[in-house]
């Protein structure tokens, strides 16, 4: 999406040559009425000035979402009397909507609001959002009451108290899909010279505070948060998060009349959906013999439709000339596609298979109560006077990432490129495979943990104790994260740039999302494993592997269970990959900047037609 939006930047040299023409207009015109035509300077949009505000926007928005998840298994099992399979299943589904609505929200923004209102009603969903979960925490009737009393049963959350916690999850999955997938594309739509040399360098700063202003919004979500939470309770715990999203909005609002708001331009789904009607439709049609029976799009370099996937080439062709108009645009976009909406469905279909591989990582990485509840009944104290919250350990996941590009992109391809002569540079595809394999250990190296941490406390006579701290540094569980945070920076990295380089320019949009979709995916199938782990090892006189009570279970077998079947996804991997054949490697940053005047849709693309906000 970021690079379809840099594509409608319109050139600041056409706006200056109309002001040009408007004056050499008024000062043709009769000298009596040069004090009635005097231009009027206008206030110029976009630009440097805007930026503050935008990664205000999404920093601040990142660092109220963030700094809830660590510690809600907390919450959840504590306040709300949740089991931990309830617990988790629960914040499966919350990531899982957290992640699927942006590609909703990408959808909505480029076919129909366009990104500036999509933004703004994000914002205000999740203001929403944390000040509902907020008032959980504030009203003592929004959730079970405490149970103090030796002997009594404690009571579980009511419909109408597990709804409002629902509903203050869905408000705030709903605010993410608005404000994550336009963010940075509304951001880089404000540098609209695009002709200008030094335009490069300046989005390149952009999109470097902007990226750097995430991961600092996540650090300090990770630790200061938390720690509030931990030291403060959950009503400042909560509060916090509902003020920093108020000012996410302020901030996103105060700049409005600077903003540079695009119209919307095109509907890419619909024109997938285009091809798969049209090409059941004529899947009776033989194949032309000609190159001409196939139908282009005006100005397309495209002659004919690629052999790969054949049997959607029916969707372009020509059945009869009174199809076509005179101007060469389709008489019916519903019974006649181009050879280029074909390409962009057969491009998308391509890179599924290897799209799915990426999902294992993230059920991996999904995994955030099994590492909150082993840091919570360990020795976490770096020295005697500090001692770092259960809930933030995530921050070393994060630190590993960012110290890894770092190393990777200024020290060891410098190195590799001087050694060999030439410039060195993992393919995109290799990335992905290397991320699945350091999971793979990650994962191998969490069983190992957890076994020796449980055999420490039966040791130690916590077995029917989980509340009780074990004689084990809670620092063991930063090689997990850390290699977690390894795979991550490969995994992530490397599927972003083969979405982008495998797919047309104009699918930009899509390419954004893919990445966002295969962890909602992840999440839902991350909830059916982790059910039906529970379901098949717990019985008469047995003790699930994922027991709430941590010294009981067995969640070393349940990290290895996710290590083998990474092992799996990995050799899944290597068939998919050489099923691909080559891939298209291209720099990433000079695509979002090409010029896209022939990728702008044509009439016999179909998009809305909306006024601009």
């Amino acid at each position: 999406m970021e690079q379809q939006e840099m594509k409608e930047l319109i050139p600041l040299h056409q706006t200056i040559k109309m002001e040009d023409q408007q004056q050499q207009q008024q000062q043709q015109k009769s000298p009596h009425d040069i004090s009635l035509n005097v231009p009027i300077k206008r206030r110029k949009k976009g630009g440097i000035i805007t930026m503050p505000f935008i990664i205000a926007n999404e920093a601040l928005e990142s660092t109220a979402s963030y700094g809830l998840l660590p510690n809600m298994t907390k919450y959840l099992m504590k306040d709300y009397r949740m089991g931990i399979t309830t617990a988790q299943n629960l914040l499966f589904f919350w990531s899982a909507a957290t992640n699927f609505l942006p590609l909703i929200g990408a959808f909505v923004a480029d076919s129909y609001l366009g990104r500036f209102v999509t933004i703004g009603l994000g914002c205000i969903f999740s203001l929403l959002g944390t000040t509902v979960l907020w008032l959980t925490a504030m009203i003592p009737k929004a959730r079970p009451p405490p149970c103090n009393q030796v002997g009594q049963a404690c009571k579980s959350a009511t419909a109408s108290q597990f709804m409002l916690l629902v509903f203050a999850f869905l408000l705030m999955s709903i605010g993410a899909g608005g404000i994550r997938p336009c963010s940075l594309a509304f951001g880089a739509n404000q540098f609209d010279k695009k002709n200008d040399p030094n335009n490069q360098r300046v989005l390149e700063s952009f999109f470097a505070w902007y990226y750097a202003s995430s991961i600092l919004s996540v650090l300090i979500a990770m630790t200061g948060l938390v720690y509030l939470q931990d030291k403060m309770g959950w009503k400042i715990g909560f509060g916090i998060p509902a003020l920093l999203m108020f000012f996410s909005a302020l901030f996103f609002f105060l700049a409005c009349p600077f903003y540079i708001k695009k119209k919307v331009t095109s509907n890419l789904f619909t024109s997938l959906v285009k091809v798969i009607v049209v090409a059941h439709k004529n899947r009776k049609l033989p194949y032309p013999t000609q190159h001409s029976g196939y139908h282009r799009k005006n100005g397309s370099k495209l002659r004919v439709p690629t052999e790969k996937l054949r049997f959607l080439n029916k969707a372009c062709i020509i059945k009869s000339p009174e199809d076509v108009k005179p101007n060469g645009v389709a008489v019916n976009p519903w019974n006649l596609c181009t050879i280029d909406q074909v390409e962009e469905l057969k491009a998308l279909i391509r890179i599924m298979p290897l799209w799915s591989t990426g999902i294992m990582i993230s059920i991996n990485l999904s995994q955030s109560s099994f590492p909150f509840l082993q840091a919570l009944s360990m020795d976490r104290h770096l020295t005697k006077g500090i001692e770092i919250p259960a809930g933030s350990f995530g921050m070393f996941m994060m630190i590993a990432l960012t110290i890894w590009i770092l190393i990777y992109d200024r020290v060891l391809l410098p190195l590799a490129s001087k050694i060999k002569g030439k410039q060195v540079r993992l393919r995109p595809i290799e990335r992905i495979g290397i991320g699945i394999f350091i999971s793979c250990i990650s994962m191998l190296v969490s069983g190992i943990v957890e076994h020796v941490r449980r055999k420490r406390a039966i040791n130690q006579g916590l077995l029917n104790n989980p509340n009780g701290l074990v004689a084990m540094s809670a620092m063991w569980l930063i090689i997990q994260h850390s290699l977690n945070g390894i795979a991550e920076a490969f995994s992530a990295i490397g599927q972003t740039e083969f979405y982008y380089s495998e797919l047309p320019m104009n699918m930009s949009s899509l390419a954004s999302a893919l990445f966002g979709l295969g962890a909602a995916v992840a999440n839902l199938l991350a909830s059916v494993i982790f059910s039906v782990v529970d379901k098949l090892t717990k019985g008469e006189g047995k003790e699930s592997w994922i027991s709430s009570n941590i010294n009981k279970g067995h969640y070393e077998n349940y990290y290895w269970l996710l290590a083998i079947m990474t092992a799996f996804n990995l050799v899944y991997f290597l068939v998919c990959s050489w099923a691909y054949g080559p891939t298209v490697d291209v720099d990433i940053t000079k695509r979002m900047l090409e010029d896209s005047d022939d990728e702008m849709p044509q009439e016999n693309v179909s998009r809305p037609d909306l006024n601009s906000h």
